[in-house]
């Protein structure tokens, strides 16, 4: 009897071709269960290793066995087939036996026929045997599982389609794991790979021991992409075998493809080749089909291609006969360099099969890198006009361009031609799971070549500020992302990918993939040699030099390459040093290669390769250096000497267009220009020098005519997306948008599926304020499936013309679809996410505007966790898009009073980001808002850490210093800003307002004249303006004060507030506790009735002003509101009063906590003798934290609450609440004053005047009110001297002031008399 996993694992290992495996799995087999004829035939495997004799007398043993006889016969007429001389009176014998025998044959005799048939891959006779089996058996479970094994590997859909219903007949009854491997397979075939790991997991589950499930959970994870856990499983294979084939090839691929560690990876393929020869030493396609993967993906390491080319010669030892593993023999020596081995292995393989296409493809290879131009091409030749019968191929492709670029042939016909490369090539893996295949197909290695190929056509230099990158960078960088999400551990992708971003002007993301590069590979020396030229880029001499140091310590034969010596010597030219920069180029000038006339010569010594740009580079270098050093008859010998060398090759035009920009230096404007018209439309370079001709005739002879036509010129000669977009451009630039218009709608036309043109159409008509016409233009452009990314910027256009409500239906348009897994969905749905929320922002819709912004949140997490993964350049980036969404959640939360939350929104913001000075700067201020002093400390630390003379960071620590009262610090920290720049009026404000706070009114006006002193224009600018009315109003002049306000009041900056400060004045000139009851009718200078009509007109006068103001903001507008309602108020009409009350309270309801309007509506309930109802709102106010946004707020209703608590004779809790204003104001007038009168009516008159003293002092002694209370309480006190000085300071301002002469003068002197 045969167990059936057992049987399972025999066809697992025939299938898979591991033959050895069957051989020695069978033998086992027959040990455990006894001498089953199905276990010898399954020694078949005999017969696939080539043991011929061995295999047949093994299956003639059984060949009389009823259950295996029929597949028997099959096997030996197989075998007889495969010998060199096979006897055709046995074949005849053997096929007219299986014939007989088919007719009688049991169900299990067809199925085992059947069962042979598949594993040699004859499908169509496997699935006639298994019809027949089933038919015989009335439809058997076995024969049903079986023919949905053939027909989910058939290859063909059709049959595949149909292997899921016999899978689920064949297990309905009964587990079995030949027929659950086999769902798992059509699971994977349908693309359900989630599916197939369930099934697979209960093969693992039921049949504890059947490595294949193992195995192929393994490499359902890898499709998965989940590299950590397809690492598990083989790590867990080797447990149960050490020597597992799959398993070490997964580790291997894991080291090599996600690592980049070379090391590790070879220890893999030396442990996999040791293991290949002990289980299958037979096996020559086990040896070769190893080696594939793994060629195509290590970047020619020669380490790693050591072991493969060891594999592939042990395949090779093993099956002469077989061209393609000679055919690969000489692939991997030419990837290696070693092109006459690898013509040998191709005349080898030529030798064994001549009409194979690869391999003429390969020996056409190996002519063009020996420099045999003709022949090549004629080979070429010949295969493109075959090409329709042969099918495309990458390889030939590719090859005519190479050719192309040899011969010097037009830029668009190489590009056409490699791009048509990539689109064939790429096609072949289409469709694949990420697999060992898929590596195979992919062939990184090809891609590569390929990114070289576009890089030799591009200039070696980034383009000047605003020229257009070539496009051909754009199909690297396309390239080159495919190859790095795949194989990440590729340190030359990862390079070429940060060139391609250096030479597309994108420096910082080149430094961002270079970093990660040389964290791959430290070693990388070319790697160094482009980060010290982004070094250079952007001025960062020291880093440069530092980069160069490291590149030669890896490196010490980077010395024998121009680039280092010219980046050197460019670094010196920037740093001013001409002499030692024209020594570093004269040094690379003699290095061989870099005259041409020596490089053949030369080219046996030379271990490093030399591109012609580099060289020329050189020359140029020194050319223009000579020229900066006044040799110039030297720089014009060096450009003849480079014109000479490189005379009919891709970089002679180059050399002519910087002969040109020499002509242009001599000012030989029209030298230089029939130097550029000498380059033609099918030479590379003729672009840059259209380019460079316009610019000529715009910068230097103004004629904005011809500078187009050069344009226009390209676009006629050399009609593509890329001359459209230059000749837009070039219209925008001479402020012509509707001609730049016309020119992107004749490109699209031409180029419908063209993004950048697309993109630059809309914009245009913006530009030129077509605004209708632009939104009409994008919403035409939606119809068209390829242009969807213009949603965004038709829904910003909608917004910034205030269509919100249009905009809103767009956004949600782009929205609306179901759930999304591709990364560039996701990143344009938080794009969305967070536009839409600053809509619904606009439009008060709050709540709608945060749940928006909470989405974007999520979304960009998920981008995150994507891009770590296929996209690592771009991480910073997106980085900083998920810490502006936090930010913008956090400001949000803080608009709405949720303190804590927004605290949390920026914390988050600042794990994505933490040098984001912007951030750190908000949650700052939030900290000093919620008087968190020792947290925003902190932050500003940090801040002023990475820029020290950061404006808010300073202004802030002088804020902190103020409340921990260091008034030196504060003086300090604000001096260091004013000094610097006095005229600083935003900080001379901040430190009018916090000196005022510390009580140092006095130390104010001498930065008023170190400003005046700067400037000697400062009395007429509105800054300095705003700032000494906001001194002369903290000093009591408030006329003064409404006078410098009123010149600040029409400027931009400055106006706003300027005018929220004069209506504040207009409505409380003497800065009395409005509402207040303790101090309402003392004092009063004349009649009520001017007074009554005064303060109508300052109401009046206040209401005039209100409407200037224009918020921009929704606390803007609530803060209009609460000044409407206090002019309201400030009338005392009580019809008036009452509706200002209707109005505060509809505001305090909607906006939480909000200290302005409850002060208001309490100061309104005051007015109409509602006291309690005030009292209730100040208590709640003066439970809440402090607040530097409210702190004039909050000091003004604990001012209200303190009269209150005075009036009703409760002064222990008026002083209380009188400290805790001095604690945050300490030259708080009116605090002062309370106090004193406190002290007063307890009699303590003494007291009473030390607190009048100091209103009087902060009021600038020109408060007649509090002068009076002094003198008297000066008076009781016996200080008779003080109380007469002050009534002598009173009766000067106020002579007619009642009762300071009878009462208080007069007596004082009398006093004194006595």
């Amino acid at each position: 009897k045969s167990s059936p996993s057992s049987q399972a694992l025999l066809s697992w290992y025939c299938y898979e071709k591991f033959f050895n495996h069957a051989v020695n799995a069978a033998v086992a087999a027959q040990r455990k269960f006894g001498n089953v004829p199905i276990y010898t035939f399954f020694r078949f495997g005999t017969l696939m290793q080539g043991k011929l004799e061995k295999a047949m007398l093994e299956l003639d043993s059984i060949r009389d066995s009823r259950d295996v006889s029929l597949c028997t016969l099959i096997a030996l007429y197989y075998a007889e087939k495969r010998k060199k001389n096979p006897d055709r009176e046995s074949v005849q014998e053997l096929d007219t036996k299986i014939k007989e025998d088919r007719k009688s044959a049991s169900p299990k005799s067809l199925y085992n026929a059947g069962m042979f048939f598949w594993l040699l891959g004859r499908n169509d006779k496997a699935r006639e045997y298994t019809d027949r089996m089933i038919k015989l058996s009335n439809g058997a479970r076995e024969g049903l599982l079986l023919k949905a094994w053939i027909n989910v590997t058939s290859g063909q859909d059709m049959y595949a389609k149909k292997a899921g219903k016999l899978f689920d007949e064949g297990l309905k009854d009964k587990a079995d794991v030949f027929g659950l491997m086999g769902k798992a397979q059509y699971y994977e075939y349908r693309q359900n790979y989630s599916g197939a790991l369930e099934v697979v997991n209960q093969v693992i589950v039921g049949f504890p021991g059947f490595l294949p499930a193992l195995i192929k959970k393994m490499k359902l994870l890898l499709i998965l992409q989940d590299w950590e856990q397809t690492i598990l499983a083989a790590h867990r294979l080797l447990q149960e075998d050490k020597n597992n084939l799959e398993a070490l090839r997964m580790l291997a691929l894991y080291s090599l493809c996600s690592e980049g560690n070379i090391t590790e990876s070879v220890k893999h393929l030396s442990d996999l080749f040791s293991s290949l020869e002990i289980l299958e030493p037979q096996n020559p396609e086990l040896f070769y089909k190893m080696s594939l993967a793994f060629t195509r993906v290590c970047g020619r390491n020669h380490k790693v291609m050591e072991q493969t080319v060891k594999m592939v010669e042990r395949a090779f030892s093993l099956a002469s006969e077989d061209s393609d593993f000679a055919t690969e023999l000489g692939y991997q020596m030419l990837l290696l360099g070693r092109t006459k081995e690898a013509a040998k292995w191709y005349n080898t393989a030529m030798t064994l099969d001549e009409t194979t296409l690869l391999l003429c493809i390969c020996i056409i290879h190996c002519q063009l890198i020996d420099g045999q131009l003709e022949d090549a091409e004629q080979q070429l030749e010949f295969f493109t006009e075959i090409q329709q019968a042969i099918g495309k191929s990458a390889e030939l492709l590719y090859l005519r361009a190479v050719l192309a670029v040899k011969k010097c042939r037009p830029q668009e016909e190489v590009t056409k031609l490699l791009n048509d490369a990539v689109d064939t090539h790429l096609s072949k893996a289409q469709g694949l799971p990420l697999g060992v295949e898929y590596f195979e197909k992919l062939n990184p290695e090809f891609l590569l070549d390929i990114v070289k190929v576009h890089l030799a056509l591009c200039p070696s230099t980034p383009p000047a500020q605003g020229q257009t990158p070539p496009p051909q960078l754009q199909h690297c960088a396309s390239l080159l992302e495919t190859v790095d999400k795949v194989v990440p551990g590729l340190p030359q992708a990862v390079f070429l990918l940060a060139k391609v971003k250096y030479l597309s002007s994108d420096t910082d993301a080149a430094q961002c993939t270079l970093q990660r590069c040389l964290e791959q590979c430290p070693s990388y020396s070319d790697a160094h040699l482009l980060m010290a030229q982004i070094y250079l880029l952007q001025g960062n001499f020291t880093m440069c030099a530092q980069s160069l140091e490291v590149c030669l310590s890896c490196n010490f034969e980077v010395r024998e390459h121009p680039l280092y010596h010219l980046i050197k010597a460019q670094a010196k030219k920037k740093m001013g040093d001409l002499t030692e920069a024209i020594q570093t180029l004269q040094m690379a000038m003699s290095l061989p290669g870099v005259r041409r006339s020596e490089s053949s010569a030369k080219s046996k010594s030379r271990k490093m390769e030399l591109s012609p740009a580099d060289c020329v580079s050189v020359f140029l270098e020194l050319a223009d250096a000579l020229w900066l050093n006044g040799e110039q008859h030297e720089a014009a010998k060096v450009i003849q000497d480079a014109i000479n060398e490189y005379s009919g090759t891709t970089e002679e035009l180059r050399v002519t267009v910087a002969n040109a920009d020499l002509a242009l230096l001599r000012g030989d404007t029209e030298l230089a220009l029939s130097m550029l018209r000498n380059i033609t439309p099918d030479q590379p370079y003729y672009v840059q020098a259209k380019e460079k001709m316009g610019q000529i005739y715009l910068k230097h002879r103004k004629d904005k005519s011809l500078y187009i036509s050069c344009y226009r010129e390209m676009v006629d000669k050399l009609p593509s997306p890329h001359t459209y977009l230059l000749l837009g451009d070039a219209y925008i630039s001479i402020q012509e948008p509707e001609k730049a218009f016309e020119v992107y709608e004749l490109g699209m036309a031409k180029n419908p599926k063209s993004a950048a043109l697309a993109s630059k159409t809309g914009k245009a008509l913006i530009k030129s304020h077509y605004y209708f016409k632009a939104i009409n233009y994008y919403e035409a452009a939606l119809k068209t499936e390829q242009l969807h990314f213009l949603r965004y910027d038709l829904a910003e256009l909608l917004m910034k013309m205030k269509q919100f409500e249009r905009c809103e239906r767009v956004l949600h348009e782009a929205l609306d679809h179901g759930a999304a897994n591709e990364l560039q969905v996701l990143s344009d749905d938080c794009r969305y996410l967070v536009l839409l929320a600053k809509i619904q922002s606009k439009v008060e819709k709050k709540e709608e505007a945060l749940l928006s912004l909470e989405r974007a949140r999520d979304v960009q997490a998920k981008v995150l966790k994507r891009v770590q993964l296929e996209q690592p350049d771009v991480v910073p980036m997106q980085k900083q898009r998920a810490a502006e969404i936090c930010a913008e959640i956090a400001k949000h939360y803080t608009s709405q009073r949720g303190y804590e939350r927004a605290v949390k929104f920026y914390k988050e913001a600042l794990v994505y980001c933490e040098t984001d000075c912007k951030v750190m700067l908000e949650l700052a201020q939030l900290y000093l808002n919620l008087d968190e002093v020792d947290a925003c400390q902190q932050q500003c630390s940090a801040i002023l850490k990475r820029d020290k003379f950061n404006e808010e960071a300073t202004l802030m620590m002088a804020d902190i210093m103020y409340r921990k009262q260091d008034y030196e610090q504060v003086v300090l920290h604000f001096e260091q800003l004013l000094e610097h720049k006095p005229d600083n009026y935003p900080t001379l404000s901040r430190l009018i307002d916090l000196l005022r706070r510390a009580g140092k009114l006095e130390e104010i006006p001498r930065f008023l004249d170190m400003a005046e002193k700067y400037s000697s224009r400062a009395k007429f600018d509105p800054g300095f303006n705003y700032c000494k009315g906001l001194y002369l109003w903290f000093t009591g002049r408030p006329n003064e004060a409404l006078q410098h306000f009123n010149k600040a009041r029409k400027d931009n900056d400055w106006g706003q507030n300027a005018v929220y400060n004069m209506i504040e004045i207009y409505l409380n000139p003497d800065n009395d506790t409005m509402g207040g009851e303790v101090f309402e009718n003392l004092g009063d200078i004349g009649n009520s009735t001017e007074k009554q009509e005064s303060e109508q007109l300052a109401a009046r006068t206040a209401e005039k002003l209100l409407k200037e103001i224009k918020p921009q903001t929704p606390g803007g507008h609530v803060q209009l509101r609460i000044l409407e309602n206090y002019c309201l108020i400030a009338t005392k009409q009580k019809a008036k009063v009452e509706k200002a009350v209707s109005n505060l309270t509809e505001i305090v309801n909607k906006e939480t906590d909000h200290v302005p309007a409850m002060l208001a509506l309490a100061t309104a309930y005051m007015m109409l003798k509602q006291t309690p109802r005030a009292r209730n709102l100040l208590k709640r106010i003066a439970k809440m934290n402090w607040s530097i946004v409210d702190a004039d707020e909050f000091e003004k209703s604990w001012l209200l609450l303190a009269d209150i608590y005075v009036h009703s004779g409760k002064y222990d809790m008026a002083t209380e609440l009188l400290k805790r204003c001095l604690s945050h104001n300490k030259s708080c007038c009116k605090a002062f004053e309370y106090l004193g009168f406190i002290m007063e009516k307890e009699l303590s008159f003494h007291d009473a005047a030390l607190n009048y003293e100091q209103a009087w002092k902060y009021g600038n002694q020109n408060n007649a009110t509090i002068g009076y209370k002094l003198a008297f309480n000066y008076l009781k006190a016996k200080k008779y001297i003080d109380a007469i000085d002050v009534c002598h300071k009173v009766l000067a301002a106020h002579p007619n002031y009642p009762k300071m002469r009878k009462d208080i003068l007069d007596k004082a002197r009398a006093s004194l008399r006595s």
